[in-house]
């Protein structure tokens, strides 16, 4: 068996949904190698949506989702919270114990989910972030009651063809938003706030912009590649008396930890108030 046959998921997959997460997972299953075009069916109602799905990817596309739902073995609603009910009730006639149901619609619990489809549906819950877009996203997974460790791995699968993904208990799902789903909204905000530093001492916009953000880049690889604890890796920036030292002591007075402990605690809250 070759490495290829080994990472393929033998299963056709369809998206309720072609907007830009499913474009970003379609492209990420398809420069991996684990789906083919063939495999994959995109349900959207926009015609310019599909024609573009279509020619980019040579996917199937429909504007039924009843269709992509019956040619599919794996079923990924790409849609909004607000529509998932109208979608579960347009579907669940059709859905049958054979379909891995696969939602990553924030907030939206496995329970919810599980009541408005067939008794025995195999549901699995994701929550990924922004960065799937290039390739480079978190997310985190969990299995309704009904799914089995084969239907979480072939999940796993898919989400690790756009990043790095892992399994979780339901109950962390939220904590899971706080951090990594409102994380790059936070990330932004810093790397937004490092290159107005560089401007105030005199550097050029697209310069500060350039510096800060392959800053930060490697950085992250840093914490990455090396598996180094990040303040072993502060201390091999830190020497004493030097410049790092003194732009560390000001982030400790303006409480800058504090500030992140209490961003994540008020988003996780949030997610837990608009859950369903």
């Amino acid at each position: 068996m070759t490495a290829r046959e080994k990472t393929e998921i033998r299963k056709t997959l369809g998206f309720i949904g072609g907007g830009q997460m499913a474009e970003a997972l379609i492209k990420g299953m398809l420069s991996k190698k684990i789906l083919k075009p063939g495999q994959i069916t995109a349900s959207d109602l926009t015609e310019n949506r599909r024609n573009y799905l279509k020619k980019s990817f040579r996917i199937n596309t429909t504007s039924e989702n009843k269709k992509a739902v019956a040619g599919s073995d794996i079923i990924i609603l790409a849609v909004k919270p607000q529509v998932i009910s109208m979608v579960l009730e347009e579907i669940g006639p059709i859905v049958n114990s054979n379909h891995i149901i696969v939602s990553i619609a924030a907030g939206i619990t496995i329970h919810s989910l599980e009541k408005r489809l067939p008794k025995g549906t195999k549901v699995v819950r994701v929550m990924p972030n922004t960065p799937v877009l290039v390739q480079a996203g978190a997310a985190a997974i969990c299995k309704g009651t009904a799914a089995m460790q084969s239907d979480l791995d072939i999940v796993l699968q898919i989400f690790q063809a756009v990043g790095k993904a892992v399994v979780i208990a339901e109950t962390l799902m939220d904590a899971v938003t706080g951090l990594s789903g409102s994380g790059p909204a936070y990330v932004f905000t810093f790397i937004e706030g490092l290159i107005d530093a560089g401007v105030r001492e005199g550097l050029p916009r697209t310069v500060a912009q350039e510096l800060v953000v392959q800053t930060v880049l490697g950085a992250a690889l840093m914490c990455q590649n090396t598996g180094k604890h990040p303040a072993e890796l502060t201390a091999m920036v830190t020497s004493p008396g030097g410049t790092t030292v003194e732009g560390l002591h000001v982030m400790e007075r303006a409480a800058m930890r504090g500030i992140l402990l209490d961003a994540v605690r008020a988003a996780t809250e949030r997610s837990r108030e608009l859950g369903v």
